[in-house]
């Protein structure tokens, strides 16, 4: 008997629009000790699969059909309290959204010790020893003064590993984790899923693992279900889909991967979105979008095809009497080797610097007694320097909590009165420290942000016809109500969104969906450099190949400048022109993409690019 099933298990939400069907009959099964991979994009239906496991649907959902058994207990007929004793105890969880899921009242170690009391019987100060544990454990710095903070003193990746140490700190039977290493860097990436490999070797814990991250899913997933508009399409081990897949939306989604061979080059990403799922289908719900549709796709809804003891896959092409077709292999992703190149260029000025930041410090004020008088500060950023060129992109990594987003947020001058900042930032040669008032708001045309997490950058009042012509509105006066709608219009679209979405709000949307409305809302202004703080971080494959696709056409249009913080070195070595490393606030090493991830000098650099996990997969391409 599997551990976690679900049998035909069909939600649907009530909308005023209509019925909206996310997950739609899906069968899936989980053994103890193994890990199954849910993957697919953005709008697919994933996490509302998630949710109606643990039975957390909005207030207008509901479990229509089907059953979700746990070791043979149909949990979906449980009473409300029984089923609070479920959640945490016997199935954990880890949500997409970390800074949305923790209580911004408690400090973090006070939330995971609450999960203990709850369900374990462990209390006082055993509860809290263990909870610092814990926090150790998924690599939380300085954790026995950051277990005293609140979530909104924390980065994006440090509430991340929060989150995972209260899911874990019961020791459930199975972890749901919804996309748990999207906020991470790639060490902290690489020690949580060792930490998740040697909880389920000592625990013997099953994982739902739901991400978009197709080299996760190699190294970590036993088991892999593909999902689109609501339906599984294939399900094949993991080996089997890394080196056979048989879809062909599996196929495109390994087209999809960025990788620096293809610099230069438009990825290949997928044409068209995911449908709405407010609707009856009555033929392949991927066709519209298929490279190999034809009349037997629109003819009625494909079956789910058995290829295999553990491989099915719901398409026509694998019919009985079909003609024979081969799916192209994914490509490995295994690190190049290193190739001979000079010293590494420093990031200095150039004489097109668009922008040009010197000896940039920042010291947060430690603050103690009932006045709360500032005693010290924490420097956060060390005497920082570099310089982008118009027309280039400039990537900032570093692990977590290494200063990168504190960089952009004090170019920015958004940490006036919050920090102590020293050193200068200057923007075509104009110094944005000394700008004051109106000044500093025309400032703020040339230059545009895109932040960590979408949703909190989002008003959740406001529709996303507001949201997009709000900044154009207040920075481009000259544009007029009928001008700001159609260019909004136009860069839904260029993001991959349809013109509907203008009358919704930020909830209405998926992780992946509200990042691209982050990105739409920075460039309705036009400007001529664009901070992207992690801005593919929540988005699938395809539809990042749609935004790394749209920003590099960007640049080339628009001679747009970048300055790229992310974790993720496949974007790196696709779009960025140079790098910048950061460790505890400062750069310690610099130069052109191709010099510092081919041929790297320091040895933090080199331990960055040894975590990053490489997709396996076996076979040349055909």
């Amino acid at each position: 008997m599997s551990l976690l099933q679900t049998d035909r298990l069909i939600t649907d939400i009530d909308t005023d629009a209509g019925r909206v069907r996310p997950v739609d009959a899906i069968s899936l099964s989980i053994e103890r000790g193994q890990t199954l991979a849910l993957v697919g994009e953005s709008g697919c239906g994933k996490s509302m699969a998630a949710l109606s496991i643990m039975r957390l649907l909005p207030q207008n959902g509901r479990v229509s059909a089907g059953r979700v058994l746990l070791q043979g207990v149909d949990t979906t007929a449980l009473p409300e309290a029984r089923m609070r004793d479920v959640r945490g105890r016997r199935i954990g969880m880890v949500f997409q959204e970390p800074a949305t899921s923790l209580n911004p009242v408690l400090t973090v170690g006070r939330q995971v010790v609450e999960v203990m009391e709850r369900h374990t019987a462990v209390r006082g100060m055993a509860a809290q020893v263990q909870a610092l544990e814990w926090l150790h454990r998924v690599g939380l710095p300085e954790a026995e003064r950051q277990q005293h903070s609140y979530p909104f003193q924390l980065s994006g990746g440090q509430k991340q590993r929060v989150m995972l140490a209260m899911a874990l700190a019961a020791a459930p039977d199975v972890l749901i984790a919804d996309e748990p290493t999207t906020a991470l860097d790639v060490s902290i990436q690489a020690q949580m899923l060792q930490l998740l490999q040697e909880l389920q070797s000592s625990l013997h814990m099953a994982v739902l693992l739901i991400t978009h991250d197709l080299a996760v899913v190699s190294q970590m997933a036993h088991q892999v279900a593909l999902m689109y508009a609501g339906q599984i399409i294939e399900t094949a081990s993991a080996a089997d889909f890394f080196s056979r897949p048989l879809h062909p939306y599996a196929a495109a989604l390994f087209a999809a991967l960025p990788d620096q061979r293809q610099r230069g080059q438009a990825l290949r990403a997928i044409a068209g979105a995911v449908p709405t799922l407010d609707q009856v289908f009555t033929a392949c719900r991927f066709a519209p979008r298929c490279a190999y549709a034809h009349a037997a796709c629109v003819a009625a809804p494909p079956a789910l095809l058995q290829q295999g003891p553990e491989h099915a896959v719901r398409c026509v092409l694998y019919a009985p009497g079909a003609a024979p077709v081969v799916m192209p292999r994914p490509l490995t992703l295994a690190p190049q080797a290193p190739v001979a190149t000079g010293p590494n260029e420093p990031a200095t000025a150039r004489p097109s610097a668009l922008l040009e930041v010197r000896d940039l410090r920042v010291g947060f004020p430690i603050r103690h007694g009932l006045l709360q008088r500032t005693r010290g500060h924490v420097q956060a950023v060390d005497g920082v320097s570099f310089a982008l060129a118009r027309g280039r992109t400039l990537a900032l990594v570093g692990e977590s909590g290494s200063g990168k987003t504190t960089v952009a947020r004090a170019l920015l001058q958004l940490l006036r009165g919050v920090a102590r900042v020293e050193g200068t930032v200057q923007l075509q040669g104009q110094s944005l420290n000394r700008l004051q008032g109106e000044a500093l708001r025309l400032a703020r045309r040339a230059v545009q942000i895109v932040f960590q997490d979408p949703f909190a950058s989002l008003n959740p009042r406001m529709r996303v016809s507001d949201l997009l012509q709000e900044g154009v509105a207040a920075l481009c006066p000259e544009v007029d109500a009928a001008g700001r709608l159609q260019r909004v219009r136009g860069l839904l679209e260029r993001v991959g969104l349809r013109a509907d979405a203008l009358q919704r709000y930020p909830h209405e949307f998926s992780g992946g969906q509200r990042q691209r409305l982050a990105i739409a809302r920075a460039l309705a202004v036009q400007p001529q450099l664009i901070v992207a703080d992690e801005p593919t971080s929540a988005l699938d494959v395809s539809v990042q190949a749609q935004i790394l696709n749209l920003l590099r056409e960007l640049q080339q249009e628009r001679s747009l400048s970048y300055l790229l913080i992310t974790h993720n070195f496949s974007v790196v070595a696709y779009l960025a022109d140079d790098v910048a490393v950061m460790q505890n606030g400062k750069i310690v090493e610099a130069g052109t993409v191709q010099a510092v991830l081919r041929n790297p000098q320091h040895a933090y650099t080199k331990t960055l690019l040894a975590a990053v996990p490489a997709l396996m997969a076996t076979g040349p391409l055909p």
